[in-house]
Formats: structure tokens, C-alpha cells, sequence
């Protein structure tokens, strides 16, 4: 009993972590957070982005991990709102007639809480609350086409209640002969709670996420544009309309257009290369947008912009997404080529 007041707290932190198209309603909601700095600025997710050399990108599709990845390592940090910070970090290796694999760790830290009784008094103990999910990815491809999967083992910690469960994506990306289009679909988070954080307690659902996207590389213009259509199995992602009808009951009105609707699902992101060593992006998510804004001030909620910066084995990105008027994102994406061969 004398940890109620902290539970409840979690349990409101855990939603905070979700997205916010439908965050809240499932268990391992940091599964949906993006630790790429390079996607963060394109709007929080793309599953077609076309990069051979990006290793943030199988995170987010299994099948865009190349064999030119190979012998890569990848570090993210990601500060998030308040105390919270989570992270990335992944290795990748190829083997001839075989394929591609990579394995990454992919965690979320929502600090350090102190123990207190339903009075309020602190009795002087703390606590902390992580999650942790490994990601093991394999990929292959048949001429144009790419196909990867990515298991997931799940390790979820608040305090002494702990929680195990297993997910996996399963993607598939085709690219044009001229290598400037790329389409991608990917199912992400199919899984179960394998043991519930209490005794007996009841299986919650896991975040799943169906997507497809396009990404389109100007022919004689220095632009990539990419675009992602997501939730694509929950058509309506708008919150409902509360009106009192002075009963016992609460209407819920749905008066959204089917454009708005539309615009809920689509993320945007749009790159611009003025050389191989430097790129400039911006990303806009209307569903983020709509969530997360105050109706008296938009302001910028659901932008995002970042840069990226190779400097011959390393490679940074940079990202911002604006989240809300009370504070933004700030990822950091960092990658050493470890091959010889440069």
C-alpha cells in the first residue's frame, strides 16, 4: 500500500512515453520511441528511407539492412522530457550467401523515484524503473527485393514489479533499377506479455504497427522526400469529442473529415544534400500535432528538423521534434565504420 502514490505515478509516465496516436493503451509503449536522430527529424518514423550506410534504419524496417553495414557500430542517446532518457545502441556484421545481422539493445531509464507512504511521508528508500528491449535482426534480399525480421526479448523493471515479453517486425522494402524510389512495408511490436507484472495478473497488449512507406530522391536536385503511412489497421486516430448529456452517460462524436483522418496517418520528412558530407531535414506529423498542441498557441508541436555530419569513419546526426510548448526532444545519433577499407 505504502507505494500506491508512486505506481500511480509510473503508470502515468508509461503513458507520457507513447506516442501520441494512441499512447496509453498498451503495455511496452517505449517499443514505439524512436532513438534515431536521423528519422526524429523526418517526422519520428520512415520505413523506406534508401541508405545503405545508416544503421538506425533496420530499427525501423528489418529489411533496410544492407550488407554494406557491415562491421558498423551505432550509439544513440536520446533526452527526453523531464528526467526520462533512452537510448540505442547496435553492431552490425554480413556473411557471404548467408546474409546480414545485427544485434542492438534498445533502452528507456525513467530515473529515480522516492518511496512514500499513501500519507505523502517519505520513508527515505528509493527506487528506479527501466525497460529494455534486445534487438537481434536478420535480412536478406532476391534482386530488388529486401526482406528482414527483428526478435525482440523484452525486460520491463518499476521498481520490484517486473515484467517479460517477446516482439518481433517483419519487413519487406523494394527499390527501383535507377535506385532513387524506394517503397517499404513493415509490421512492428507482434507479440505477448509473457509474465505480467503481477501474480495472475492479466496479459496486456503490445503497441503493433502496421506501415508502409515511399521515399523519392529528386533525379537533378540535391532532395529526398519520404513519406509514411502508419497505424494503417486503426483507421480513426482522433480523440473523442466529450460532451455532457447532463445522464449518467457521455457522448462521443467523431466530426473529423476523412482528409483529417487521413492526415493523421502520414508523416513527412524531406532531406536536402548540398554535399556527401552534410544533409539538412525537416519532418512534420500532423497526428503528434493534433495530440499534443494547446488550441490557444500551435506553435511548432509536430516539426522537426536535424542535420547530419560524416567526417571520413564517423558519422553524427543530429535531431529536435517539438512535442509540446512545455519542452522539445533532443537526439544524438553517432556511427563508426570499423572496416579498413576506407
Amino acid at each position: 500500500m505504502k507505494r500506491k502514490v508512486y505506481l500511480i505515478l509510473l503508470l502515468g509516465i508509461i503513458a507520457l512515453t507513447g506516442r501520441a496516436q494512441i499512447g496509453g493503451e498498451y503495455t511496452y509503449q517505449f517499443l514505439e520511441l524512436t532513438n534515431s536522430a536521423r528519422i526524429a527529424a523526418l517526422g519520428g518514423t520512415q520505413v523506406a528511407v534508401s541508405d545503405s550506410l545508416d544503421l538506425n534504419l533496420p530499427y525501423h524496417n528489418p529489411s533496410l539492412l544492407h550488407r554494406e553495414m557491415s562491421n558498423r557500430v551505432l550509439v544513440n542517446y536520446v533526452n527526453y522530457l523531464a528526467d526520462i532518457n533512452y537510448g540505442y545502441a547496435s553492431y552490425a556484421q554480413s556473411y557471404e550467401g548467408i546474409g546480414n545481422f545485427a544485434v542492438g539493445m534498445h533502452y528507456i531509464n525513467y530515473g529515480k523515484f522516492e518511496e512514500a507512504l499513501e500519507t505523502g511521508e517519505l520513508t527515505g528508500a528509493t527506487f528506479k524503473a527501466a525497460e529494455y528491449a534486445l534487438n537481434l535482426i536478420y535480412s536478406n534480399s532476391y534482386q530488388r527485393l529486401s526482406y528482414g525480421v527483428n526478435l525482440k526479448p523484452i525486460f520491463s523493471s518499476f521498481e520490484s514489479y517486473q515484467s517479460f515479453g517477446i516482439a518481433a517486425d517483419l519487413g519487406l522494402n523494394f527499390s527501383s533499377k535507377s535506385k532513387f524510389t524506394t517503397v517499404g512495408i513493415v509490421a512492428r511490436n507482434f507479440g505477448t506479455q509473457i509474465s505480467t507484472y503481477y501474480q495472475d495478473g492479466k496479459r496486456e497488449k503490445i503497441p503493433f504497427n502496421l506501415e508502409m512507406g515511399i521515399s523519392q530522391r529528386l533525379q537533378h536536385a540535391p532532395l529526398v522526400f519520404s513519406a509514411t503511412l502508419q497505424h494503417l489497421t486503426q483507421w480513426d486516430l482522433s480523440s473523442p469529442a466529450e460532451e455532457p448529456d447532463f445522464s449518467t452517460e457521455t457522448i462521443y462524436e467523431y466530426d473529423e473529415k476523412f482528409m483529417k483522418q487521413f492526415m493523421r496517418h502520414l508523416v513527412f520528412g524531406v532531406e536536402l544534400l548540398p554535399s556527401e558530407n552534410f544533409i539538412l531535414r525537416a519532418g512534420y506529423n500532423y497526428q503528434r500535432r493534433q495530440e499534443l498542441k494547446f488550441e490557444e498557441k500551435a506553435s511548432t508541436v509536430g516539426f522537426s528538423a536535424g542535420f547530419g555530419l560524416r567526417i571520413k569513419r564517423f558519422r553524427l546526426d543530429y535531431g529536435i521534434s517539438r512535442f509540446h510548448l512545455a519542452g522539445s526532444s533532443n537526439l544524438f545519433s553517432l556511427s563508426i565504420n570499423l572496416n579498413d577499407n576506407l
